[in-house]
């Protein structure tokens, strides 16, 4: 009886991991100006994946050097988050706004990890007797609000912008996730970052492969589905942005679609 429940409640975990909330409006944060010129000053992140994000020649995948961040960076990785902290984004327009939210969100997680490295896997932080990731907890004050992860993503990015795209730019911390990629975000060029991030994913065999002959995709794909949906499904997305080898198989694909994903810790290892 023991080892059901048991069974049972790994289950119960893995479901509950990788359940993917909908998209919940924070209207708080719907104000914007739209003649701002003013631009965010995300130089020190800049610097920060300019020193420890590496790509590596194995995964072919950007990847972070986490057991090499010193404290003097560590310590400029938390002012840089103050700094943002201390900005009201409803004050800039929505390029800047939103590249303003990513970078937040990939610093928030590098800084979590290495509050807590050596981790093996995000999945293995957050407060409450159950861990199942930090994505709720609440890590920063802006604006007079306190906010999570999961604020930034599912109720402020994605009802906002209602743009799949930025499902390859958000990372967390994990392998299966789409790469912190070494530039930070930048209003000025956000679309065109934005193409890039769902072209490197794309043709990563973590984005799309083929396995012996079936078509594997991230889950990223199957969890936000409805982000993606279209009149041929996610398999347009993907194709739109596929290349080389990929593109070529995916032509004449009508056969079966699985999905995977990796929650081990994007550390790069030389």
């Amino acid at each position: 009886m023991a080892r059901y429940f048991i069974s049972a409640l790994l289950l119960f975990f893995s479901i509950a991991v990788q359940a993917v909330p909908s998209p919940d409006r924070w209207p708080y944060w719907d104000k914007v100006d739209n003649n701002s010129e003013r631009v965010v000053e995300h130089s020190e992140w800049q610097r920060f994946l300019s020193r420890y994000v590496k790509l590596s020649e194995s995964t072919k995948m950007y990847m972070v050097e986490y057991g090499r961040v010193n404290k003097e960076d560590k310590e400029r990785l938390g002012a840089y988050l103050e700094g943002l902290a201390k900005q009201d984004p409803r004050k800039l327009n929505r390029s800047e706004q939103l590249a303003y939210w990513i970078n937040l969100y990939n610093a928030l997680t590098v800084n979590l990890i290495l509050d807590y490295y050596p981790v093996k896997s995000i999945t293995k932080l957050g407060k409450g007797w159950f861990r199942m990731g930090p994505w709720k907890d609440e890590l920063i004050k802006i604006a007079g609000q306190n906010i999570s992860l999961h604020d930034i993503e599912h109720r402020i990015i994605r009802p906002i912008w209602n743009n799949p795209r930025i499902h390859y730019a958000l990372n967390c911390a994990s392998i299966g996730c789409p790469d912190l990629l070494p530039d930070v975000y930048q209003g000025r060029k956000i679309d065109d970052q934005l193409e890039a991030a769902a072209r490197w994913f794309i043709n990563q065999k973590k984005g799309a492969a083929f396995v012996s002959g079936r078509l594997v995709l991230s889950s990223i794909f199957d969890w936000y589905e409805d982000d993606f949906i279209n009149e041929d499904g996610v398999l347009k997305e993907i194709k739109s942005y596929a290349s080389g080898e990929l593109k070529s198989k995916l032509e004449n694909y009508r056969g079966r679609i699985s999905y995977r994903y990796n929650w081990k810790l994007n550390e790069y290892r030389p």
